[in-house]
Parts: structure tokens; sequence; C-alpha cells
């Protein structure tokens, strides 16, 4: 009898597993077909609410959906067979109460069937993350700067960059670790604080604009291939795409008008009837 190794998909556990191991690669995704491409090297896809930002224009990440996310979390797991796929609880769907963030999770769980989900804040969402964890589902918290919050932020700027300002920074990381989340994000912040809380906390951070000391890290897809138009100051882009793919369109629109596309290999001819066919 021949036995056959099923493909398992990384899950929160193993992600937890990798604290002072291996870094941990993320990127964002948010289409089956780019999920495939970076379900190739990444231990674990962010399906990110900067799809805002990047699919739909939006300034910022509030305006996303619970719907939204669900839908681009069920193409992301369709394209990707490896990676943990996390997924974005937005803004509205989980700050009310705990119940409310729990039947949240649930429905992004059930109807995407991705590994966790991630949600915003520190010392403020420490029982919510607490409470979603007794319950069995895997959180990955997000401390720093925390795009839902710009309407109070009044900017995307660098937390923690002066010394009597990292108390805060520090409990809210002490916090959600000491909650049962698997891991945490850590966004923007001054590069020695990052690594500080690298070292004092028990779960992975992963780190985006934080310190290369972090236990991984995460960039938005389209910012580290030059598809966004500006990108923070903690990208570094792996590719300039940008250009490319305005001059193919530029390329696509001259033949059309020229009439110079579609050419005789990419259109159809008629079927020609076999002579020694019967008429």
């Amino acid at each position: 009898m021949s036995v056959q190794s099923a493909i398992r998909r990384k899950t929160a556990p193993d992600i937890r597993a990798r604290k002072n191991g291996e870094p941990i690669v993320m990127l964002t995704s948010y289409h089956a077909h780019t999920a495939a491409l970076v379900d190739r090297y990444c231990d674990a896809i962010l399906v990110g609410d900067s799809l805002g930002n990047v699919m739909h224009g939006f300034e910022t990440t509030v305006p996303v959906t619970l719907d939204m996310m669900i839908l681009q979390g069920r193409a992301v797991m369709r394209g990707s067979s490896h990676a943990l796929v996390v997924v974005d609880m937005p803004f509205g769907s989980y700050e009310a109460s705990k119940e409310q963030a729990f039947h949240s999770a649930v429905r992004i769980l059930k109807e995407t069937q991705c590994g966790a989900v991630k949600l915003e804040g520190g010392v403020r969402m420490a029982e919510t993350v607490a409470f979603l964890v007794d319950r069995g589902i895997p959180v990955m918290g997000h401390i720093g700067l925390t795009p839902q919050s710009i309407n109070t932020l009044g900017s995307f700027r660098a937390q923690g960059r002066e010394q009597g300002s990292w108390e805060p920074i520090e409990n809210d990381a002490v916090a959600i670790s000491d909650a049962g989340a698997f891991s945490v994000v850590i966004e923007a912040v001054a590069e020695p604080l990052a690594r500080k809380i690298t070292a004092a906390i028990a779960i992975p951070t992963i780190g985006i604009g934080a310190s290369a000391a972090c236990d991984g890290q995460v960039l938005v897809l389209e910012d580290m291939l030059g598809l966004s138009p500006r990108t923070p100051k903690f990208v570094r882009r792996y590719g300039n795409l940008g250009p490319a793919i305005e001059a193919a369109i530029e390329g696509y629109a001259t033949d059309v008008r020229s009439r110079a596309f579609p050419g005789p290999e990419h259109v159809y001819d008629m079927k020609t009837k076999d002579p020694k066919a019967k008429s």
C-alpha cells in the first residue's frame, strides 16, 4: 500500500514556533494569481486591508468592509496551498465588543477558510485577543503605527522616535503577547525600540519599517514591485514594474489605434471544408 503525504499549509503554531529561529517571510496578496506566486516563497500571506489603497484607490484603510476582506481572502486561499493565510479584520468589525470581534472573525474563518485573523491595537485590544484565542481563533496582533487609527493619529508617522514615548508601545507588545496572539506586526517603529520589543516578548515579531532584528518581515507586494505611486521610507523596491506596465499599455493602445493589433495570428479563420467529405 502506498502512502501519500498530503500537502499541509503552515499554521499559526508553525509561525509561533519560529521565535528566534529562521526569519519569517510575509507579503500581502489580494488575488489568486499573485497568491500563487507569493506562496512559493513566503511562510505567510497577509490579505491586508491595504487592499483599500492598492485595489480601490482609497486614501486610508478606513472604508474597507468585512465583505471586501472576505471576497479577497477567498481568492488568496484559492491561489495558495502552502503559506499561512492571515486576513485583516477591517475597521469597525471588531472594536465595539469582544462579541462583535468574535462574530466577524468567525465569518472570516468560515467563509475564506484562512488560518488566522489580524487586528490592530495593543493594551486596548488585549481582552478581545484573549477572548478570540480562548474560542479557537488564531490572532496576529498589530502595534506601533496602526493605519486604521489614522483619523486620531493625524498622519502616517513613525512611532517611538523619542525614548520617552517607548513605554506605551512596549506595554502594547507585552499585552498582545500575554493575551495569546501567535505573533505581532510592528509597523513604523524606531529601530532600537523594535529590537528591544523583539527580545522582550515570547511571540514572533514581524517588522514593517521596524528592525532587521524582528523575527520576520512583511511588505505590501505592490509597494515592493514599484506599482504604488507613493511608497513609505521602509520599502525596498525589488522591481520597478510601474514604468514597464505603462509602456506595455501605451504599446497596446498604439497598436489598436493603428490596427496593428490584432494580427492574423490573433484571429480565427473559417474552417475549410474537407474536399473528401460527402456533400
